[in-house]
């Protein structure tokens, strides 16, 4: 079996309601479908994350061409070591990361495919057989807030999640309310995207914490590593690192450090899911735990993530998605998270989902209409 063909194609799929925090204020996901055909008729299919520029990402894709044509699937590791070294994409290692995470689900979803074994097999087998996912609140109005609360609970959510770090003392409203209409059992989780110095987060983090904080996403600049871990000696609210995590290496640091109690990352930080699944595994041996983090994403990528949280040691209930903000997807049928918090073993080989092809060119034609959902809101900017 060899790869034949590449096929790289850009979609724009609009989010229900804006995503806004610290960091980014969006309306939807762009990210470009991979689909990889072998010789042998059979079809992977992945999905490569635009980060900030999505052109930047499909020129990444087409540059990887000399390095997949004519390979067999199975290299997918060597194919990985060729293309970051000889490609010489060492030198732009969080592009390659975003990009080459989309050949390598495909790789995986061709293997599985051509030995008729879902990627968690393929990975060592189960740890459990169903996986918890959270609630993600938007940020801002609070009538909505206590809304998507109350439909959260209806839903049988156990864990949310609310972006703070850009006004604290509406943000103290705002999980009062959550709070209250969640009730005392169900965790609630924070993320402030590096908003905060040490001396801010261990104030705020102290009168937040009045309302039981599950834990803290990255509070405080992930770099220097010595800001977490100094904030970590300080606080009682346990700590989730996700942008100190760009790189492998930076991964291992984090690891090696034990500067947080969650690793929250995911595929596209690392570049692949055997390097995901390995540093998971890890963090594990380290008494650290594994959080799956999003971008904002389609069904192609948290089907290729909950495959691999399926086979990890410690992992915490409440991982991250989108599917539930989302007005559609490129896979035929919907995913179990888009209406609830319980995702379990997947159907059929590969990935266990597939592709609409007529989906794939409707949101690829929203986006030739309408571009990237960028991460930023350029009206924002004059302001």
């Amino acid at each position: 079996m060899v790869i034949t063909d590449l096929d790289f194609k850009i979609v724009s799929v609009p989010y229900i309601y804006r995503e806004d925090s610290a960091q980014v204020n969006r309306d939807g996901v762009t990210d470009v479908v991979v689909k990889i055909t072998t010789d042998h008729g059979l079809v992977g299919w992945g999905e490569s994350c635009s980060g900030a520029n999505v052109e930047s990402v499909l020129e990444t894709l087409k540059a990887f061409h000399p390095f997949l044509l004519g390979r067999d699937p199975w290299e997918r590791e060597g194919l990985w070591q060729r293309c970051f070294h000889q490609g010489v994409w060492n030198f732009r290692e969080s592009t390659f990361n975003f990009a080459w995470a989309g050949v390598d689900m495909a790789l995986w979803d061709l293997c599985g495919k051509a030995c008729g074994q879902p990627v968690y097999n393929l990975l060592g087998g189960l740890q459990r057989r169903e996986v918890d996912y959270f609630y993600y609140l938007s940020y801002g109005d609070l009538q909505r807030l206590e809304t998507q609360c109350r439909e959260g609970v209806e839903r049988g959510y156990e864990v949310f999640y609310v972006k703070v770090g850009v006004d604290v003392e509406f943000e103290k409203e705002a999980l009062a309310l959550v709070r209250k209409s969640i009730g005392p059992r169900r965790r609630l989780r924070i993320d402030a995207n590096q908003a905060w110095s040490v001396a801010q987060a261990q104030r705020y983090l102290g009168e937040l914490d009045v309302w039981n904080i599950d834990f803290a996403e990255q509070p405080v600049p992930a770099h220097p590593v010595e800001n977490m871990l100094e904030l970590k000696a300080k606080v009682r609210v346990p700590l989730a690192a996700n942008e100190g995590l760009w790189r492998v290496a930076d991964a291992w640091e984090v690891i090696k450090r034990r500067s947080c109690d969650v690793l929250c990352f995911s595929p596209y930080w690392v570049g692949s899911l055997g390097l995901f699944h390995r540093l998971s595994w890890a963090a594990g041996v380290e008494g650290l735990s594994v959080c799956k983090h999003t971008h904002g994403e389609l069904g192609l990528a948290a089907a290729a993530c909950h495959q691999v949280l399926l086979t990890l040691p410690r992992i915490v209930d409440g991982h991250q998605q989108t599917a539930q903000m989302m007005q559609g997807d490129i896979l035929t049928g919907g995913l179990p998270i888009a209406e609830g918090p319980k995702w379990g073993l997947p159907a059929g080989p590969g990935l266990g989902v597939e592709v609409d092809e007529e989906k794939v060119e409707k949101y690829h034609r929203h986006y030739r209409e309408r571009g990237q959902y960028l991460p930023y809101d350029p009206a924002l900017l004059k302001r």
